[in-house]
């Protein structure tokens, strides 16, 4: 088993070459037929287009020629989005809640692998490897520590392999590495606080028992503000019922009155509405909520406002709130100008008919995605109808 890299920065790549790995160009029925026929695995990656490290994989490492000889041998390999068409409900059936994953699946649809995040060519080759020997794989694992197995870095990595998709096991097998361990180093802190995601886990126990190995790597500050996001982001859970779509405002604004004011409850709630009714496609509420949010955007960052911006690209068609998209978009190039909101700002002056300011800054992000060595094809088609 080798170390997982879970974290990495953000980087925009660029699509993988032909010498790389070959992505299947069909629907997920017809790659399993295909990979029972070959009795092949399937490989999966299960990405989404804003993640970083899952476009640094398609630009660092699956272009390599080690890595498409050993991969195109072995598998039948699938790129999909796991936020579009038949990806969501991929996500949902293997449990896939942190991007980049990779899943190594059967031909009958059954999971026998899986591992996350940004992996070295190295690693990523070793990790096809398990998946083609039973004796290596997460189930297999699983069993071996059920038996018993103490050793401090098989723990660690099996933690890592689990960590986002069974908090319950990943917390077990956590506590039996930590009790190996006099202190925490700053990667095991790392991993802890990645996977402690609810009061309610066993994981959040461990945070608090290793609080003064925390702190030497977090100030007392970080420690207090990331205490306070688990306990949000458990009250946000409970106070939505996912079946009947409706919130439970009286029960946050309760639960949360111990270390929010009420305006930062309320506006907090506001936002989880928002991305809540975007998730479901109730675009007039995500519209209306999200206009609210932003009438003083001036605190906002660059990021944030080129991420509200191209979601109203994409989702409004209301022409008023098009042009506060144009606002947002004009604010995120003035503080941080990059090629991904020049683009924006392009596809939205296009979507309110105004095709000159469309084509200038087309033309402005094409040349900031040539300079920085980034994928501009979209925006080359934008030009083309302009």
């Amino acid at each position: 088993m080798k170390k997982i890299a879970i974290f990495s920065s953000l980087f925009i790549g660029a699509l993988a070459m032909a010498q790389g790995i070959k992505f299947e160009d069909s629907n997920f029925t017809a790659i399993l037929a295909k990979a029972k026929k070959e009795n092949k695995l399937v490989f999966v990656d299960a990405y989404a287009s804003w993640c970083g490290p899952c476009k640094l994989m398609v630009k660092n490492i699956f272009p390599l020629q080690s890595v498409g000889d050993y991969y195109n041998a072995h598998f039948v390999n699938a790129k999909i989005d796991m936020e579009k068409g038949e990806g969501v409900g991929l996500a949902k059936k293997y449990n896939v809640k942190v991007f980049p994953t990779y899943l190594f699946i059967d031909g009958n649809g059954e999971e026998v692998h899986r591992t996350i995040g940004y992996v070295e060519e190295k690693d990523f080759i070793q990790f096809a490897k398990d998946a083609g020997d039973p004796t290596k794989r997460l189930v297999a694992l699983k069993q071996q520590f059920e038996n018993g197995e103490k050793d401090p870095e098989f723990l660690k990595n099996l933690a890592g392999l689990t960590l986002y998709t069974d908090a319950e096991f990943t917390g077990k097998v956590l506590d039996r590495y930590f009790k190996s361990k006099p202190s925490l180093d700053q990667e095991d802190v790392e991993m802890l606080l990645a996977g402690t995601q609810s009061t309610e886990s066993p994981l959040y126990k461990i945070f608090q028992a290793k609080k003064a190995d925390i702190l030497k790597v977090l100030p007392e500050d970080k420690y207090q503000m990331f205490d306070k996001n688990i306990k949000l982001t458990t009250i946000l859970k409970k106070s939505y019922n996912a079946d009947a779509k409706t919130w439970n405002d009286a029960y946050f604004l309760t639960e949360t009155q111990s270390f929010l004011s009420k305006e930062e409850a309320e506006k907090i709630l506001k936002r989880a509405k928002s991305n809540r009714a975007l998730k479901n496609k109730d675009i007039p509420t995500y519209e209306k909520l999200s206009l609210e949010l932003y009438k003083d955007y001036s605190a906002a960052n660059s990021d944030e406002l080129n991420a509200i911006a191209w979601n109203f690209f994409e989702n409004v068609n209301n022409k008023a709130s098009l042009e506060k998209a144009v606002a947002w978009a004009q604010e995120s190039v003035k503080k941080k100008e990059s090629y991904a909101n020049t683009d924006t700002l392009a596809n939205l002056y296009n979507k309110i008919g105004d095709k000159k300011n469309a084509k200038i800054w087309a033309e402005k992000a094409v040349e900031l995605a040539k300079s920085s060595g980034q994928d501009f094809s979209d925006t080359e088609k934008l030009l083309k109808t302009l």
